[in-house]
């Protein structure tokens, strides 16, 4: 597919204009954000907007109890920021508990794996710094939905309908919400959430009781939350419930109200990377943002300008790039509060050159992570192994469970992923952000607050001495990836996706097509897509598939045939089956644009 045929295959226009973007993964929520901007928000407040409305419409997704990186770029400071919304470990959650309950890997669903919800206290920091509006403005649009209804995307229904039983049989404060009429919702039926806008109004009845003060209202909203009535009823629910799990055992969860009352969200410098005149920002090792950064930084050495954008060369060189990388993000990162991440090494021009060597033009088989600063690597037990091992051959584990993206249920049926959203305002400020945790079908609903915890914990090991292994207080290596892009200093592209371990492969594709393919951002978004899944997933139960890649059928045979030809085990999808990229850019004398894929149907960008 040369570039003029890339160009042609974009269903939907970029969006230009001068007032405001919103793109975001459901289209009440890019609604949601647009009608902040309308009312003279700021970016930042139509953030907050559209993702409390992505925790209502996109409840198989994400959730209150969830979590959020946010990075953002702001005009009257004229600098960028993260805000880390990932909570951290429950202070009893220890390696040695695990093991007396005889587990070796932490459970996908249920309890076990919960740690502190850091979405809210995310939104709340992201409104208080660098919003305008109130608690009130900005929860108004989710109360609304939760109280009088959305249509349920098919896909919720499905995932409802899919642990039907499980809610039945096991998780019946989860029956009681998403089974209210008997049995499961049909598929865009009107569907409310009542506990969930109780819960809302009674944080905006705290907020209010506050005075009249903006930030003291927002600060009143975040103790409601934490340690407030929201914390008492996760810690009295975790103290008494044993719930089933992905293990196949009841057990009972491990966070307490004071794991709650300890939290605040982080705001961070970001990591960045000059890559072809832009400057990249990503979180840091305690997500894998940084991934990218370092796909970029081996790429940098080969010319991608004239390949095809939809063509074998340009898909091996980049996979091969994203394996080393990868293969890097598995034996170094980890939360730098807790492990020494040597990332100034990981991300050098030097390391990047060493590194670059092994791109060969066979498909590796090999899990193959650098010595940054000549230090030994090690990598995550393979399966039935003890303990950490030195760089070896990675090895498959079986045939994954149905779909991509983010766990799977106890059945392994049905999986969660994520959501996410960009926006640009006319002040100059510039946010995305990627909500995700607390999906309907990995934890049960915390009765009466009809919203369930985050199960991030599953991503940390339960091996001592790696980068992310389970310690209490510790942040679990998130998947979340939201990208900030600068060009000349100045902010100029938001953008991103869901899909877990992909987040960081499907938005580097699009970002290479806009850089050196000349695309226009809906075109970028719209060629075809493929990842890598070599490396050992993030996700219960930790599988990986050496040489493989998934790819939309959409590349035709002759590509995928030249693929498999040079060793790479190809897997074809459907034409439109992977990510779910977003973005909004600010192209320079006042003009916005944005773009959301047409992939699953129900992203929309909106702007004028």
């Amino acid at each position: 597919m040369p570039v003029s045929s890339a160009r042609a295959v974009a269903g939907r226009p970029q969006l230009s204009g001068t007032f405001g973007m919103v793109a975001s993964t459901h289209w009440l929520a890019s609604a949601a954000g647009m009608a902040v901007l309308e009312g003279g928000g700021n970016a930042f407040d139509a953030a907050a907007a559209a993702g409390f409305v992505l925790q209502v419409v996109e409840p198989h997704l994400n959730g209150p109890g969830g979590e959020v990186p946010i990075i953002g770029y702001s005009a009257r400071d004229e600098k960028p920021f993260v805000i880390c919304g990932q909570g951290p470990a429950p202070r009893a959650a220890t390696i040695g508990h695990f093991a007396g309950l005889g587990l070796d890997l932490v459970p996908g669903t249920g309890l076990l794996p919960a740690c502190v919800p850091g979405a809210f206290g995310a939104w709340m920091e992201l409104l208080a710094r660098w919003g305008t509006r109130s608690v009130a403005d900005v929860l108004g649009y989710a109360i609304g939905y939760a109280q009088a209804g959305h249509p349920l995307l098919p896909r919720a229904a499905a995932a409802v309908a899919t642990v039907e039983e499980l809610f039945r049989e096991h998780w019946p404060t989860s029956a009681q919400v998403y089974l209210r009429g008997g049995g499961p919702p049909a598929p865009g039926a009107l569907f409310t959430n009542p506990d969930l806008a109780s819960t809302y109004q009674c944080v905006l009845a705290e907020a209010a009781a506050a005075g009249s003060d903006r930030l003291a209202q927002i600060e009143s909203a975040r103790r409601a939350f934490y340690q407030g009535f929201v914390a008492e009823a996760f810690a009295s629910y975790f103290a008494a419930a044993e719930v089933m799990d992905t293990s196949g055992t009841p057990h009972r969860g491990l966070l307490g109200f004071d794991d709650m009352a300890a939290f605040t969200a982080r705001v961070e410098e970001p990591v960045t990377l000059d890559y072809h005149g832009h400057t990249v920002c990503k979180t840091g090792p305690w997500g894998q943002g940084p991934v990218f950064l370092q796909q970029l930084a081996l790429l940098a050495g080969f010319d991608l300008d004239d390949t095809d954008p939809a063509g074998a060369d340009f898909v091996h060189t980049v996979t091969e790039c994203a394996k080393l990388a990868f293969a890097d993000r598995e034996a170094w990162y980890g939360d730098p509060d807790f492990t020494d991440v040597p990332l100034g090494s990981l991300l050098s021009q030097r390391y990047a050159a060493e590194r670059r060597r092994l791109v060969d033009p066979r498909a590796s088989d090999q899990l193959r992570p650098g010595s940054p600063g000549g230090r030994a690597p090690l990598l995550p037990p393979l399966p039935g192994a003890g303990g950490p091992h030195p760089a070896a051959a990675a090895s498959g584990a079986g045939e994954p469970t149905v779909g991509l993206g983010e766990p799977a249920v106890a059945d392994g049926r049905v999986r969660g992923d994520t959501c996410h959203l960009d926006v640009a305002d006319r002040f100059g400020n510039l946010v995305s952000a990627t909500p995700s945790g607390g999906w309907l079908h990995s934890s049960p609903v915390v009765p009466g607050l009809g919203f369930g915890p985050t199960t991030r914990g599953q991503m940390f090991w339960l091996t001592e001495g790696l980068p992310n292994s389970l310690a209490p207080g510790k942040r679990p290596r998130t998947t979340l990836s939201p990208t900030l892009v600068l060009r000349a200093g100045s902010p100029y592209l938001a953008c991103g996706t869901p899909g877990g371990d992909s987040q960081d492969q499907w938005t580097l594709a699009f970002f290479l097509h806009h850089v050196h393919h000349g695309l226009d951002l809906q075109e970028a978004i719209e060629v075809p897509a493929w990842h890598s899944a070599h490396f050992r997933s993030s996700f219960y139960p930790r599988e990986s598939f050496p040489a493989r890649i998934h790819a939309e059928d959409r590349f035709g045979q002759r590509v995928l045939a030249d693929l498999a030809g040079r060793g790479h085990e190809v897997v074809t999808d459907g034409p439109w089956s992977l990510g779910r990229v977003c973005a909004a850019a600010r192209l320079g004398d006042g003009l916005l644009a944005a773009a959301a894929t047409q992939r699953g149907l129900q992203s929309y960008a909106a702007g004028r």
